[in-house]
């Protein structure tokens, strides 16, 4: 039986504080710690006057409270219009959000291109769950031709940050030999990975492909398993 699995662009935005890279002293440190308490209201009166005078990581977090309707109602526009700012400025945490509402055309029209145009953007400065959308776009064919070895390339270094969607799709690509070759070893391994990771697929997927290897290429793919360490880009 093939590994199944449905193509999902995932859509994750990470909190204002979370987010920020390390909080800088003053009205945005206590901006992250307002919005850490819940603390909607003050947490938008420190951060909307730093975001207008075109702080990024202000914007960001004013387009995330927008996007929840945290403090505020929720409004996508508002969200796209502050991710757009702080995007611009190379916020890579504004450019992954941005492309996700024009993913699914939320508080922008839908255009497949513009969102990958903004996942690229944050993909290559590292971001990795912008990685695995442009690799899941690349694989799907969706907005660019389909190229799988491209795709493979998105998911090898959204998996070697430890992104689970990532490690599944490159085991994917080896079981395949999809925009690879096919190496049930790297397949094993990276599901391996997945399954300690909580992807709870993985265990069931893994254990597709273990009949069609020796024992030895089992205790190769668990060593690999073992041994993998998360190499963040930034």
């Amino acid at each position: 039986m093939p590994i199944v699995r449905i193509l999902l662009v995932l859509l994750a935005f990470a909190s204002p504080l979370s987010m920020a890279g390390g909080a800088v002293a003053g009205p945005l440190e206590d901006a992250q710690a307002a919005h850490d308490r819940k603390d909607y209201a003050t947490a938008l009166r420190l951060f909307r006057p730093l975001a207008e005078q075109g702080n990024a990581e202000a914007q960001y977090a004013l387009g995330f409270m927008y996007d929840g309707g945290q403090g505020v109602p929720q409004n996508y526009v508002e969200a796209a219009k502050w991710w757009r700012l702080a995007a611009d400025q190379g916020n890579t945490f504004a450019q992954f959000n941005l492309g996700s509402l024009y993913d699914v055309g939320k508080g922008v029209p839908q255009n497949k291109p513009e969102a990958l145009k903004w996942y690229r953007l944050a993909a290559e400065r590292g971001n990795a769950g912008a990685q695995f959308n442009v690799g899941a776009l690349h694989f799907a064919g969706v907005a660019v031709p389909k190229n799988q070895a491209e795709a493979a390339k998105w998911f090898r270094r959204a998996a070697d940050q430890g992104h689970i969607g990532g490690q599944v799709y490159l085991a994917l690509s080896y079981a395949t030999g999809l925009g690879v070759p096919q190496d049930n070893v790297q397949a094993y391994a990276w599901l391996s990975v997945a399954a300690a990771g909580g992807d709870k697929d993985a265990i069931g997927n893994r254990n597709r492909i273990a009949p069609k290897m020796t024992p030895a290429q089992i205790a190769e793919a668990q060593k690999l398993a073992r041994e993998w360490k998360s190499k963040p880009e930034r």
